[in-house]
């Protein structure tokens, strides 16, 4: 049996929390997608000038914030995160990290020349972090972000169809709703592109407890509680191995990389 979450709308954020405080200790040996996905990022990133001061929205455990040093050594880079014990592991490494909401960030309006945030807005109200992006940014400061599109998982949705009523994901974002979103903002210059990502696991239990891994899982709907029974379950598990490969049954991500101006 298997404790997959039905997820449809955001989950409360207390809850979101709570789930990414608890996999903090696991977070980066699991994190295999977002350390890919945040090399991605930076990569397609060419910035008009160097950045002085950059904001980590969204900073978990610090890779985003070593990454954009590695490349940046010059600038003063702040980590924000609202999961407590996720900071602990970022300054542990270094990072220079405040507890916070990047909904309503703690910061003077134009403070920062880049704004960076990776696979952190698909658990937030997507125009009021852009908007709270756009205000903590100098006039002509950059934002460069990634999040996930609605391709995400489409093999585990396809595998619960007919098993019960929910859906078992976010509602990610189309890559049209993430420009909109920076546009009415304020944003320029504005950028999306999207990429497929699949990585793939010996079974579907072993994708379920990576996701688990990353905080991602049990941050559910109301709509349900408890494990899916017996027969439910190799419902779901028959109908995933309908999408096995020679490299295993895949997880897709639909990735959604942005890039902006104000």
């Amino acid at each position: 049996m298997s404790s997959i979450s039905a997820i449809t709308q955001l989950p409360p954020k207390r809850r979101v929390r709570e789930s990414f405080d608890r996999c903090a200790a696991s977070y980066d040996a699991a994190a295999v997608l977002q350390r890919c996905v945040c090399e991605r990022l930076l990569a397609g990133f060419t910035p008009r000038s160097t950045p002085a001061t950059i904001l980590d929205a969204g900073c978990g455990t610090g890779f985003g914030a070593r990454l954009v040093h590695s490349r940046w050594p010059a600038a003063t880079i702040v980590g924000v995160d609202f999961a407590p014990k996720m900071l602990v592991f970022a300054r542990q490494a270094g990072a220079d990290c405040v507890a916070a909401d990047i909904e309503a960030l703690p910061f003077a309006a134009q403070r920062f020349d880049l704004w960076w945030s990776s696979l952190t807005v698909q658990w937030c109200d997507l125009p009021r972090a852009v908007a709270e992006a756009q205000r903590v940014l100098q006039p002509g400061g950059e934002l460069a972000l990634s999040t996930l599109g609605p391709e995400t998982f489409r093999e585990l949705r396809e595998a619960f169809v007919g098993v019960d009523n929910h859906r078992h994901t976010l509602g990610f974002s189309e890559p049209e709703a993430v420009s909109r979103a920076l546009a009415q903002a304020g944003f320029s210059a504005i950028s999306v592109q999207r990429e497929a990502i699949e990585l793939h696991y010996v079974d579907l239990q072993a994708l379920l407890r990576a996701v688990k891994e990353i905080g991602a899982n049990s941050v559910g709907d109301e709509g349900r509680r408890g494990m899916l029974g017996r027969h439910a379950w190799q419902r779901v598990q028959a109908a995933y191995e309908q999408h096995r490969t020679a490299a295993g049954l895949p997880a897709r991500y639909d990735v959604i990389l942005a890039y902006a101006r104000k």
